[in-house]
């Protein structure tokens, strides 16, 4: 740029002021000053898992950097580009493989949307991440030192277990960059509402990590249901079947035998059990030497480094993740809570299977009270994981529902089914569906249905965001109110408006405030600016 404005200082001025765009009109600029480049300079925080896949789907910009605090599992992701890359240049990849197989027929809109640019070139991108830009990559273990250090960065994709997600999207954003963070968003309540208020802040591009917001067919059930095809709703039912042969729960914390009574030697009773299995689980397993185990603890209170934990096995453990609802509720819950526009519920309950307090239960049940909202009646909704599922409405005749998952509308006229990400929606019986024909259009689509993509051409000013965070927080927060009332012990009266719990809730002789499970205490280093 001219006058000797840099790129970054321009990208972080526009948000300051108010635009947040990487891209904006000339005549906006002025004379004499030149557009920025139409690539956004893009970090990832957290690489191993769903960052990976992220990455993989924005390498059509500039990957500047990747931050991750174990490099042993990080690497292996760089390996596993490079050995599609060479899949890809000897012979059929997976991908060409399952773009011959059936697809969903898409609608009009979609089809509209998708003519206003062509689809990414997918291997072209690949090639060019590993050849051009795997090379000069800036690395990084600490993100804290990234910010401070990397100046060329415009957006950070924040891909880290869940505890770590507000602090650093907090802090990407003080620095007016372009955020995007996987799902569930947060860890708690607070953190979901001071994302909120510090995106509204600072005026930068932000989306939640909820992919199926942005498909065609999650848009198309939102249309069926605010199109009254099935009138007005007041049951709805969701399911997953996580954590099952993903990530253990309802497992103890690893810990030594007690000290042997021999006036009561432990009993094989369920305590009984647990205390063997703790101990069971009980090793010498030192820290991977590429593995920073305090950087990936973060705000969590300290714990000794375990591969129980780490990788992937955070989810199941309460100081990192959120469970079955944290992992799959932005998947599932997102498309009741959009299309009935439910706000915050009024009243949450969580059973469970045994629940240590440590990690999450093997299946829980939460319901949900919502009051009316207008001319739209309250609704109850009811969340199963683990294994639970709703009653199977007797308009499928011998299908099963889906197992994987899915989410069941009740309405006055008729029921609908959509798989998760809101895909596959159909309306109940067969012959309404059939006779209903397609909905009113009423929702723009997103072109290609590429929820990364979306943000860089929001950044860029193209679009909008699909699932910014004034969106997902609230919808993160009806999540993680379910987690609250199964720590809670007990049913929970919530006050949205207030963002506070009403009631004390009894669990045997003891008393709990639900209210300090809507945030936690912060290591130091680590707190929220």
């Amino acid at each position: 740029m001219t006058d000797g404005i840099s790129r970054r200082k321009f990208v972080t001025t526009v948000a300051a002021t108010g635009a947040g765009l990487t891209i904006v009109p000339r005549h906006v600029l002025g004379r004499g000053f030149q557009a920025p480049s139409d690539t956004v300079n893009i970090a990832t925080v957290g690489i191993g898992g769903m960052g990976g896949s992220n990455t993989r789907n924005l390498m059509s910009q500039n990957i500047v950097a990747v931050c991750d605090v174990d490099w042993g599992y990080a690497e292996k992701k760089f390996d596993a580009y490079k050995k599609e890359l060479s899949t890809i240049q000897g012979g059929t990849t997976q991908n060409q493989q399952q773009s011959q197989r059936a697809r969903p027929v898409l609608s009009k809109a979609q089809l509209e949307a998708d003519a206003r640019r062509p689809a990414q070139n997918s291997t072209e991108n690949l090639k060019r991440f590993v050849e051009e830009q795997l090379p000069k990559i800036q690395r990084h273990t600490d993100y804290r030192q990234m910010l401070d250090k990397q100046k060329d960065i415009d957006g950070i994709v924040v891909a880290t277990p869940d505890h770590m997600h507000a602090a650093i999207a907090s802090a990407a954003m003080d620095l007016g960059k372009h955020v995007y963070v996987q799902k569930p968003l947060c860890w708690s309540v607070h953190e979901a509402r001071h994302l909120a208020q510090k995106a509204k802040a600072t005026k930068v591009v932000t989306q939640m990590g909820n992919q199926g917001h942005s498909m065609d067919g999650a848009r198309t059930g939102y249309e069926y249901i605010t199109g009254g095809a099935i009138g007005d709703i007041k049951e709805v039912h969701v399911w997953t079947n996580r954590p099952l042969g993903y990530w253990p729960q309802g497992i103890p914390r690893p810990a030594p035998l007690p000290a042997a009574n021999p006036d009561k030697p432990l009993a094989w009773n369920g305590p009984g059990v647990d205390a063997r299995l703790a101990a069971a689980m009980v090793g010498n397993y030192p820290v991977p030497d590429k593995l920073s185990w305090d950087l990936f603890l973060g705000v969590a209170p300290f714990v000794d480094y375990h591969p129980i934990y780490h990788p992937f096995n955070w989810r199941g453990w309460v100081d990192w993740g959120q469970g079955a609802l944290g992992d799959m509720g932005a998947h599932l819950i997102d498309h009741p809570f959009w299309s009935l526009n439910l706000g915050m519920p009024a009243a949450i309950e969580t059973i469970s299977t045994p629940f240590n307090s440590a990690t999450y239960p093997a299946a829980t049940t939460t319901y949900y009270e919502f009051a009316a909202r207008g001319n739209m009646p309250a609704v109850k909704m009811t969340w199963y994981d683990g294994g639970f599922n709703p009653p199977k409405p007797e308009e499928i005749g011998d299908e099963r529902l889906n197992g994987e998952g899915g989410i069941l509308y009740i309405g006055t006229k008729g029921k609908m089914l959509q798989d998760t990400y809101g895909l596959n929606p159909r309306l109940l019986p067969k012959s309404l569906h059939e006779s209903y024909g397609a909905p009113k259009p009423k929702l723009p689509r997103i072109t290609a249905q590429e929820h990364e993509m979306n943000w860089v051409e929001a950044i860029k000013g193209k679009a909008e965001a699909s699932s910014p965070f004034e969106y997902a927080s609230r919808l993160v927060e009806v999540m993680l109110l379910g987690v609250v009332a199964l720590r809670s012990g007990g049913k929970i009266y919530y006050d949205g408006a207030k963002g506070q719990v009403t009631n004390m809730v009894k669990v045997g002789s003891k008393t709990v405030d639900p209210n300090e499970f809507l945030t936690r205490n912060y290591r130091e280093g680590f707190k929220l600016t």
